[in-house]
């Protein structure tokens, strides 16, 4: 059996009136991430770490910004589709480990919610997908709401 790991970083800006989508789950809040699919940075972060440890690129390379066929795209499917290309190259995804960097709101009734998004979108056990909230103390870009941040690290092996 071969492994190999992964890590994967995702920032996007915070515009008022937004919709703020987290994990494939929209999170009522006053601003919402701002890209050219649903912004949705956790999931971005995940696809990075994914793509990073089969060797297949990033996600701008097979998705990339300004594509019209991308254009809103929810990033759950995006992820789908990067399950099918690491299935195709011989991979199978073990477990994600992410956190998500922000002041506001308060994420971890919505983590659930989160997880089981992720695990269904890579056919994998809620409990292979943990996700972690966390504030920047209202230091540089996350501390003044000025956007959001994840990171993500995966294992995956063949066999």
């Amino acid at each position: 059996m071969n492994f190999r790991t992964g890590i994967g970083y995702d920032v996007h800006r915070l515009e008022p009136g937004g919709r703020l989508v987290l994990g494939g789950v929209t999170v009522p809040f006053t601003s919402g991430l701002t890209g050219w699919s649903d912004a949705d940075v956790l999931t971005h972060a995940v696809m990075d770490a994914l793509l990073g440890a089969a060797g297949l690129g990033d996600i701008g390379r097979h998705f990339p910004p300004g594509d019209p066929q991308f254009k809103g795209i929810a990033s759950l499917e995006l992820l789908r589709q990067v399950g099918e290309m690491l299935t195709r190259a011989g991979w199978r995804t073990g477990n994600i480990d992410a956190v998500i960097a922000a002041e506001q709101p308060r994420l971890s009734p919505h983590i659930p919610a989160m997880q089981v998004n992720l695990a269904d979108a890579l056919g994998l056990e809620p409990g292979a997908v943990s996700i972690k909230a966390t504030t920047t103390e209202q230091l540089g870009f996350v501390g003044r709401e000025e956007g959001m941040a994840a990171w993500a690290t995966v294992l995956i092996s063949t066999g």
